[in-house]
């Protein structure tokens, strides 16, 4: 795309009272250089968020629905068990509003996310991987039950799916009023975005078909089989199909309650599962073809949209969700071709002038 006038801006016509009414109103941004020529491929970037993740969204409404209902008091700690981006988002959350907060995460996911937890002011409790995604919620179970905190429970909380359906929902029906939008395609880690929008998408956009993606080799949903929960609907085993996969964010190792709205509506039309090196892979191409920074579970969430884009009809137009950022992935697989040093092609380039040599 050639320039052809001076890029200028205005401001946003408005001035913000906390970092928290800055979240939402994301853009779909098209793709230019990956799409093929016969679709228009658009991803929806929620790395735009202040915390730069979808959950932000979420975070921000678990906080303020039980505020709402008198369920959070001022000043009680807030604990929730997370892969990462929830809890980096409950810890701005948490942050703006003075609530201190505790998460619990399996120590198998990347370091720079704790570390943004705590930089945020969180405790990161840390569970072993061998656990999996349960371990972590068991863990943040037992230290509600030890010391009377507030248990966020992402995976089941109504406050979920209803900041979705109030929100990135009704963004897209915004953004794409009075075109055509014929596919919809996510991924899901509690299920929220998928259950919140569906709502919406069903009666305002029905034909627009939505695909639902998982992991290859953990596909929960494609297996089958019935996630068994405890009475407060909580998982209370691992599910039978999962296996470790390098998705961060998506699909942990139970269906969590929220998502399975959307499974018992069959508000989803397509399942696509995806392997995870496919992730890393059309994460590193939208960084280097299309400048577009996103993490694995949006690069896996790219794939299965270009694997639309393939069989779609010409002109049709498709929306992918994009959760979170590259840079949540630097001590991941996402990054481990990334050299710190020089590669020889940049020695010889810096060789090939004379001067500020290493």
């Amino acid at each position: 795309m050639i320039a052809t006038e001076s890029r200028e801006t205005t401001g946003r016509k408005r001035l913000y009272e906390s970092v928290l009414d800055t979240v939402g109103d994301t853009p779909c941004i098209r793709v230019n250089n990956l799409a093929p020529d016969h679709v228009k491929l658009y991803v929806k970037a929620e790395f735009f968020n202040p915390a730069a993740s979808v959950k932000d969204r979420l975070a921000v409404s678990i906080i303020e629905e039980a505020e709402r209902r008198g369920e959070l008091k001022p000043g009680q700690t807030v604990v929730e068990a997370t892969s990462g981006n929830t809890g980096i988002g409950l810890a701005m959350v948490c942050a703006a509003k003075g609530y201190p907060l505790v998460v619990t995460m399996a120590d198998s996911f990347s370091i720079e996310r704790r570390r943004l937890m705590r930089f945020l002011g969180a405790k990161v409790v840390l569970t072993p991987r061998a656990e999996k995604g349960f371990g972590m919620v068991q863990k943040a179970k037992e230290l509600v039950e030890a010391n009377g905190w507030f248990l966020a429970r992402q995976f089941e909380t109504d406050a979920n799916a209803l900041v979705h359906e109030n929100t990135t929902a009704r963004e897209i029906i915004g953004d794409f009023e009075g075109e055509r939008l014929d596919y919809w395609v996510t991924g899901y880690g509690t299920g929220g975005t998928l259950t919140g929008v569906a709502r919406v998408l069903r009666k305002e956009r029905p034909d627009t078909k939505i695909i639902l993606s998982e992991p290859a080799n953990a596909q929960l949903i494609g297996s089958g089989v019935a996630q068994e929960r405890d009475d407060q609907n909580a998982p209370a085993v691992s599910h039978s199909a999962f296996e470790p996969h390098p998705v961060q964010g998506w699909t942990p190792d139970f269906i969590p309650y929220v998502l399975q709205e959307a499974l018992d509506n069959n508000n989803y039309d397509e399942l696509i599962p995806v392997p995870g090196p496919e992730g890393i892979e059309w994460s590193n191409k939208l960084a280097q073809k299309e400048g577009i920074l996103t993490g694995i579970s949006g690069g896996a969430t790219f794939s299965v949209a270009l694997k639309v884009a393939e069989k779609a009809e010409p002109g049709s137009v498709i929306l992918c969700m994009l959760p979170d950022t590259s840079e949540r992935y630097l001590s991941s697989p996402l990054f481990e071709k990334i050299e710190p040093e020089m590669t020889e092609e940049e020695i010889a380039l810096s060789k090939s002038t004379p001067g500020y040599q290493m």
